[in-house]
């Protein structure tokens, strides 16, 4: 029989958690086949060509996973988010994805999500403590 010891690690490498995904992800690829990930970004970008915001997401299993969206304060209410993810769809949707989901928390904007078409299929309460944690998804 095997043995192996537990050991909390104080400072985490890169390193550290490749030797746990590299084995993962070959499991996972025996199971569900390649999982086809691929980064996705639309920037917004200011007037020096600097990024100021915009939506960073990855494709992976065949549904787009939005992992970043952030519109800067002075730029709001320009409909930028909407097209942003209106664009991302169609990348999506274009790749024959089954759908877009996202997370987002109680204090930044689930209403948004939802009037763009988005349903909440969860729902972490107390993350962080007093609030909580909404999913997303868009399926096409």
């Amino acid at each position: 029989m095997a043995s192996a010891s537990i050991v909390v690690l104080d400072n985490p490498s890169d390193a550290d958690r490749r030797a746990i995904l590299t084995p993962l992800d070959a499991f996972n690829k025996t199971k569900a086949g390649d999982e086809n990930y691929e980064p996705i970004a639309i920037v917004l970008r200011d007037e020096a060509e600097k990024i100021v915001g915009g939506l960073w997401a990855q494709l992976y299993f065949d549904w787009v996973f939005i992992e970043l969206l952030f519109i800067p304060e002075n730029l709001r209410g320009e409909n930028l988010g909407a097209r942003l993810l209106s664009q991302l769809e169609e990348i999506a949707k274009a790749k024959n994805c089954v759908g877009v989901w996202l997370d987002t928390f109680s204090f930044q904007a689930p209403g948004f999500y939802e009037r763009q078409g988005y349903e909440r299929f969860a729902t972490m309460d107390d993350y962080p403590k007093g609030m909580a944690r909404f999913f997303f998804r868009k399926v096409f």
